[in-house]
């Protein structure tokens, strides 16, 4: 846990850096499906894509937005680094209509998955404390309920107790990422190559 701290969340094995590119577009691979919850219990499937994606009506290219940024949290203690990635992008794209951001709580005690206790913790959860501009990027709270060991394989993700950033393109492929929490340059690294995927065709 000392160990944790100390690098800001990054640490497993190796000092995990975030990269400072994007990824090449023929080279990315897709982030893997994922189904979520608001707190009001409606559900949804995550990234947003063309080719058969119920969420994109008829497959419309130009509905799907351009940027999607997906923070996953495994363990409440890590919302502070999801805070340090998330904050910063809201605030510098607040006028953008291509991005959307998700904020993805994972819950997998087998005791909190049963329906009436998830429908019950689905009541009391957390709604953005702030008020929502229309302008403004909008923090969409939701939550994975269930086992996500192959989820997490597909990620490799093997740290738990630290918070995970991807940016994914309208495709649902994965262009960037980050864990822990954001240092200045990472943080802009984010924020550059965002403004890029925007620029894409």
């Amino acid at each position: 846990m000392s160990e944790l701290k100390k690098h800001g969340g990054k640490y497993f094995m190796q000092i995990a850096e975030a990269n400072k590119i994007l990824f090449p577009a023929m080279a990315a691979v897709k982030f893997p499906d994922l189904e979520v919850n608001y707190s009001d219990g409606k559900v949804l499937k995550l990234p947003f894509r063309p080719n058969g994606n119920e969420n994109v009506a008829d497959a419309n290219m130009s509905a799907l937005p351009k940027a999607s940024l997906l923070c996953l949290s495994f363990r409440a203690s890590s919302q502070g680094m999801i805070d340090s990635w998330s904050i910063p992008f809201v605030n510098a794209f607040s006028g953008s209509k291509d991005i959307q951001l998700f904020e993805v709580s994972f819950i997998d005690s087998w005791f909190l998955c049963r329906k009436p206790i998830k429908q019950l913790l689905l009541r009391i959860m957390k709604k953005p404390k702030h008020v929502e501009n229309k302008d403004t990027v909008k923090r969409q709270i939701v939550y994975s309920f269930g086992d996500h060991y192959y989820f997490r394989k597909e990620l490799k993700i093997l740290n738990l107790l630290t918070g995970y950033i991807f940016l994914l393109d309208k495709f649902g492929r994965i262009r960037w990422q980050g864990s822990g929490v954001a240092t200045q340059e990472e943080s802009s690294s984010l924020l550059s190559c965002t403004s890029l995927l925007l620029e894409e065709k």
